[in-house]
C-alpha cells in the first residue's frame, strides 16, 4: 500500500475531489495548509506598513491506495491540478506498512474500504 499526499491550489480541490470519486477513490483526508516553494513572495501594505507574504494557502489531500492504483491517482492529480504555473503543488508517495480500522480491528486492504 502507498500513501499519496498532494499539496494543491485551493481552487483545484472540488474538481479533484469529483475526479477521484469517479476513479473510485473512497477515502480522503483533507487539510487547509500554508507553504512556500518557488513562488516569489508578495508585498502588501497594511495601515501604511509594507510586509512580505511568504506563505500561500494550499490544500493537502491524503489517501492510501493499493500499489497498482497509485500511478492512476498521480496521473489524475496532475491532469486535474496542473496550470503550468509556479505554485501548482507537489505529490508525495510513501510506503504504508499496515492499516488498522479502529472500530473493527480489520487490517490491510479490508481496512481501507
Amino acid at each position: 500500500m502507498k500513501k499519496v499526499e498532494a499539496i494543491i491550489r485551493p481552487e483545484a480541490f472540488q474538481t479533484l475531489r469529483q475526479n477521484l470519486d469517479q476513479l473510485g477513490v473512497k477515502g480522503l483526508t483533507v487539510s487547509e495548509v500554508a507553504g512556500c516553494g518557488q513562488q516569489k513572495g508578495q508585498e502588501g501594505i497594511f495601515r501604511g506598513s509594507r510586509f512580505q507574504v511568504k506563505l500561500y494557502p494550499k490544500v493537502k489531500v491524503e489517501m492510501v491506495a493499493e500499489d497498482t492504483e497509485v500511478q492512476s491517482i498521480v496521473d489524475l492529480i496532475i491532469d486535474t491540478c496542473a496550470t503550468n504555473e509556479v505554485g501548482d503543488g507537489k505529490i508525495f508517495v510513501s510506503t504504508i506498512d499496515e492499516v488498522f480500522r479502529i472500530r473493527t480491528g480489520e487490517t490491510g486492504k479490508s481496512a481501507l474500504v
